[in-house]
């Protein structure tokens, strides 16, 4: 089975500034031509699940005016990260001793007093076991985290107890990867 990782396209957000669950939207024109190269790279009969967020809903709403044949659904759990009270500040605005702390007890933080690594983790270990399950292609419009968190479980890796540990790698804005599970 394939499952196709793909990120949304640039977020309309200023650079530096933390917006894990911060509800943006993605340029427009970016979003369109990343779902023209998707719709051309597709296979038929995929299944296409997005992320609830709107920079992820408006890729998947251009890729559907292109490729109405798809199965498509939206899942909250394939979201980015909930930063808390940190998204939308930039991230060296963000108190050292937070951001010290976090890489101290990385599984356990509450990043900005929301979500920590370890719920992240089984909210997106809870998605790809119902995608691997399903045993058909899959194609997740997701963002960066998640598709490190994916890169994780495909390895068979649910925890991630060390900051060091977290994959630094991710398809940039408007790429994808695949997975073959």
């Amino acid at each position: 089975m394939k499952l196709w990782l793909v990120r949304h396209a640039r977020p309309l957000v200023e650079p530096g500034v933390c917006y894990g669950a911060l509800d943006v939207a993605a340029d427009a024109s970016a979003t369109q031509a990343t779902a023209v190269s998707l719709a051309a790279a597709l296979p038929a009969n995929m299944h296409v699940i997005s992320s609830m967020l709107q920079r992820c809903e408006q890729l998947t709403q251009a890729l559907r005016g292109l490729r109405p044949d798809l199965a498509y659904e939206r899942d909250a759990r394939l979201a980015e990260m909930d930063f808390g009270h940190w998204e939308g500040q930039r991230w060296d605005a963000i108190p050292r001793a937070q951001l010290d702390g976090w890489t101290a007890s990385f599984c356990s933080w509450r990043c900005g007093g929301a979500e920590n690594v370890h719920g992240f983790m089984a909210r997106v270990g809870a998605a790809w076991d119902e995608t691997v399950a399903s045993n058909q292609p899959t194609v997740w419009v997701t963002h960066a985290g998640v598709i490190r968190a994916a890169a994780l479980l495909a390895r068979g890796q649910r925890q991630v107890p060390d900051a060091k540990d977290w994959p630094v790698d991710a398809p940039d804005w408007g790429q994808w990867c695949v997975a073959d599970i």
